[in-house]
């Protein structure tokens, strides 16, 4: 009888068992498991985390790759504002005519190509002669560039008119289509720290 018993327990205890093996069997393939108090299903920890992941949707992709987009249009947008620096200094009417040229052209070319550019003549030493309202043999030219051409600018040195009238004893006009900068020499180093293109006719 007693061994009966041990059997009989012996065969119970081997049924729970694979109750239980079978539990946890579903748990991990279906993310759920069996309590064995009321035999209900509940939600495996480790399924239920997994159903909180959260996936990428089709708008957030979009409002990504529209980021991306502004990005890259405005870096080609700031690609297409040119600068560009003509030196000028020499007392020579064809390196000052070469210069309004290579201002005239450059304006051009980008006006077509629908692209912004700024130049900048700038003058000093025996270049100054180029702006001074009194000596300056391209002064119709610059009067008329200033009209025609607004991204065309010119700079004249202020050492150097300070030198001259010095020199000549007496004050030394600029044309008014031109501003007085400190240094000539300065300010085309500055535009150039700046990023411009330097180019001396």
């Amino acid at each position: 009888m007693i061994r009966f018993q041990h059997i009989a327990k012996s065969v119970v205890m081997a049924a729970i068992a694979v109750l239980v093996s079978a539990s946890f069997s579903a748990a991990e393939q279906g993310g759920k498991y069996w309590t064995p108090a009321d035999g209900q299903p509940v939600p495996h920890k480790a399924g239920h985390a997994r159903q909180h992941v959260a996936k990428p949707t089709t708008a957030t992709a979009t409002r990504k790759q529209s980021a991306f987009a502004r990005m890259e249009d405005s870096a080609a947008a700031k690609k297409r504002e040119h600068h560009l620096i003509l030196q000028v200094n020499t007392n020579d009417p064809a390196a000052m005519n070469l210069a309004l040229n290579n201002a005239t052209n450059v304006a051009q070319y980008y006006k077509d190509a629908g692209e912004k550019v700024k130049i900048e003549v700038v003058t000093f030493g025996p270049g100054l002669h180029m702006l001074r309202e009194d000596t300056s043999l391209v002064k119709t030219r610059i009067e008329e560039m200033a009209l025609s051409t607004p991204e065309v600018s010119f700079k004249a040195c202020g050492n150097t008119q300070e030198k001259m009238q010095k020199a000549e004893s007496k004050d030394i006009p600029i044309v008014r289509q031109a501003e007085v900068v400190k240094s000539g020499v300065v300010r085309v180093m500055e535009l150039q720290e700046m990023g411009w293109t330097y180019v001396k006719p």
